[in-house]
């Protein structure tokens, strides 16, 4: 299986995730609260969602070191861009894909601390990319993510 051209989140690594989650509700967004807990917000945004997650605790998932600047190999930009599958085995799949075509992997595919399954790998640029299957989240045929209200 080859990568689908999408995008299912877009997680910004934040200082503190209760502070970052007042800023987006005070801009009238919508926390799922469902989906979140006091380490990660999750906003539904049209067909997209974004998350917001302890700078640290992603770097640490995304198999880099935060710091202060950009980029790889030296640092974490504080930014994942993400996909989400129907099943650990089309992960590995699209895994292989990314890597086969250029990608540096970061996180090979593995079990997650928060339940799912997910690997991560950097494109040619150092743009961080996660492949994960949340079963806690229901994804359509088409790849369209959504969240418990």
């Amino acid at each position: 299986m080859r990568m689908y051209p999408g995008l299912s989140v877009v997680t910004l690594g934040v200082i503190d995730v209760s502070q970052s989650s007042q800023f987006y509700e005070r801009l009238g967004w919508r926390r799922s609260k469902g989906a979140s807990n006091p380490s990660v917000s999750f906003f539904g945004l049209n067909n997209i969602v974004l998350a917001l997650f302890g700078r640290d605790d992603l770097a640490r998932d995304s198999g880099l070191v935060s710091a202060p600047s950009p980029g790889l190999p030296d640092g974490f930009s504080g930014i994942t861009l993400a996909q989400n599958y129907g099943s650990p085995g089309a992960i590995d799949l699209a895994f292989d894909s990314a890597i086969a075509a250029g990608g540096k992997a970061l996180v090979e595919p593995r079990r997650a601390d928060w339940g799912g399954y997910h690997g991560v790998f950097a494109d040619p640029d150092g743009h961080v990319w996660e492949l994960a299957y949340n079963p806690f989240f229901e994804l359509s045929a088409d790849g369209t993510l959504s969240l418990p209200a």
